[in-house]
């Protein structure tokens, strides 16, 4: 599929909004074009970092009919699908780093109900997610280690996307290429034009600097750049 013929959507990440106004901002993503919203599970064990639960996700479904895609940052994740689809996740993606079993714990995504999705960290190699990528609507690529937004991209990290790229359009042309760490009006246009056809953006959108609206509209506009 040529750059031309693939949408790229946006989706802002909660893990940056303001929770004193959450179900004001989700409205606002909505009106400004936002493709879907991304939830960031941590447990302070697989990364150095605890950020926010099923309760919030709940929220979150209720305050917006966006698609709202789940990225489990936890160690075996397997035993939490259910509860996140549950709470309204429509997309669940969780780490190759994290699962012995990948295909098993795709497997009961799809069987819950939600759209499976497989994550890289910076430094684990494409080839850890060969065999599972027939299986799956979305690779994330991590552009940053996770844990903690508002870090800078990894520039090597666009051979890392464009090696992923050639995978899923050798293995499952339909899956998704989703990337997050680091997104913003600099870095957005080279990891487009690498192949990701998902953007995930935190500060990016959400910061005192401009409005909601205007930074998805800077995203856009920068993205041809």
């Amino acid at each position: 599929m040529s750059d031309a013929q693939r949408a790229v959507w946006i989706g802002p990440s909660v893990l940056s909004a303001d929770f004193l106004r959450l179900g004001e901002q989700l409205a606002e993503v909505a009106r400004a074009g936002a493709d879907y919203i991304h939830f960031d599970v941590m447990d302070g064990n697989f990364v150095p970092n605890i950020s926010v639960g099923l309760p919030i996700l709940e929220a979150v479904r209720q305050g917006t009919s966006l698609p709202v895609d789940v990225h489990l940052m936890i160690v075996e994740p397997a035993q939490w699908v259910d509860a996140f689809r549950e709470a309204g996740a429509d997309r669940i993606t969780v780490h190759v780093e994290a699962s012995d079993h990948l295909h098993r714990v795709v497997q009961t995504i799809e069987s819950a109900g939600a759209l499976p999705g497989v994550s890289l960290n910076p430094a684990t190699p494409v080839s850890a997610i060969e065999e599972v990528v027939p299986y799956v609507g979305q690779i994330l690529v991590m552009s940053v280690n996770p844990g903690f937004g508002g870090q800078s991209f990894i520039p090597t990290m666009l051979d890392k996307i464009s090696r992923v790229r050639e995978l899923i359009d050798r293995k499952n042309p339909g899956c998704r290429l989703e990337v997050d760490g680091g997104i913003n009006t600099e870095t957005i246009a080279g990891v487009v034009a690498a192949g990701a056809d998902t953007i995930v953006a935190g500060t990016a959108v959400f910061n005192a600097r401009a409005t909601v609206a205007e930074n998805l509209a800077s995203l856009r506009s920068a993205m041809g750049r």
